[in-house]
C-alpha cells in the first residue's frame, strides 16, 4: 500500500484497503475493508465505500454517496452528489440477503448525475452520461445519454461529454472531432 495519498483526520479507513497514489479522501468518509481504490481518485465528504468495492484510477465521487458492496467503477468514473446505489432487489430489514447482492459495473469514463438512483444488477456502459435525478432500471449502453424515471435513452455522447448528432449511422463530435458509428443502440468510437 502506497503512503502517497491523503485521508482527512475525520475519516476512517478500515484494515485491508488498497489506496492508490495521489488519492484524496475528504471529511467524514468511511472506507470499509477489502476495498481497492485506484490512483488519483477524489472521494468527497460524507462518502461510504462498503466492503469489496473496486474503484479504478481517476474516479471522482462527490459528497454524500454510498457505494455499496457489488459496485465496480472502472477508470475515470464520475459519481455526482447524492447519487444512490442499491445491492439487493427486494430488501427487508428482518431478512438477511447478503447472499443475494447483485453486482453493478460502471464503465470507463461514465458520468452519473446528482441524485441518480441505480437499481443493482444494471450496468452502465463506458462514457455513458446519466442525467440528474434519473432512475436506472436496465443496462445502459456505451456512450448513451439517459434521463428520466425510468431512465431512457435521449441521445448519445462523445468521450468528451458533448452530444452527438448521427446522420446515416455516423457522427463527428463538434467539440473534439472524435468520430463514431451507430447501429441500433450500439455506438462505437472509430479509432484513428
Amino acid at each position: 500500500m502506497s503512503n502517497n495519498y491523503f485521508v482527512h483526520e475525520s475519516s476512517y479507513v478500515d484494515d485491508n484497503v488498497k489506496i492508490g497514489e495521489g488519492t484524496k479522501i475528504w471529511h467524514f468518509s468511511h472506507v470499509m475493508g477489502n476495498c481497492e481504490i485506484g490512483e488519483k481518485c477524489n472521494i468527497g465528504q460524507n462518502v461510504v465505500i462498503s466492503p469489496g468495492v473496486k474503484l479504478g484510477k481517476g474516479v471522482k465521487i462527490q459528497n454524500n454517496v454510498s457505494v455499496y458492496t457489488g459496485v465496480i467503477c472502472e477508470d475515470y468514473v464520475f459519481l455526482g452528489p447524492s447519487c444512490v446505489f442499491t445491492n439487493v432487489v427486494n430488501p427487508r430489514s428482518f431478512i438477511e440477503r447478503k447472499s443475494e447482492y447483485k453486482d453493478t459495473i460502471i464503465g470507463k469514463g461514465a458520468s452519473i448525475g446528482a441524485n441518480v438512483t441505480i437499481v443493482c444488477g444494471h450496468n452502465i456502459g463506458k462514457y455513458a452520461l446519466v442525467g440528474a435525478g434519473a432512475v436506472v432500471t436496465k443496462h445502459i449502453p456505451d456512450y448513451a445519454l439517459v434521463v428520466g424515471n425510468p431512465a431512457r435513452i435521449s441521445g448519445y455522447v462523445c468521450k468528451c461529454g458533448e452530444k452527438l448528432a448521427f446522420k446515416d449511422g455516423n457522427a463527428k463530435c463538434s467539440a473534439c472531432g472524435e468520430k463514431y458509428t451507430k447501429n441500433e443502440e450500439k455506438v462505437e468510437c472509430i479509432e484513428s
